[in-house]
């Protein structure tokens, strides 16, 4: 597995923090990971009305500050995407 770092919430102050990756040999294509607090049970049944997620699937809260490491991570993912 290549994961390329993009970086953490600016806000956080330290590790255990949210993050994002951009795992570069996913078997469908480049594919973001990202790490965040899980959602709450409310905020997961809200969603759960617009997409049940699968049992291997989560709902992760990822702030507002991480835009710009994410669009990092989106462009970078997209990139290499086109060369697979």
């Amino acid at each position: 597995m290549a994961l390329l770092f993009f970086g953490t919430d600016p806000n956080s102050g330290g590790g255990n923090c949210p993050a994002v990756w951009v795992d570069t040999d996913a078997a469908q294509g480049p594919e973001l990971v990202l790490q965040g607090k899980f959602a709450d049970p409310a905020t997961r049944a809200t969603c759960r009305q617009d997409s049940p997620p699968a049992e291997d699937e989560g709902i992760v809260r990822i702030p507002l500050s991480m835009v710009e490491q994410i669009r990092r991570a989106c462009d970078a993912a997209e990139a290499a995407g086109t060369q697979l």
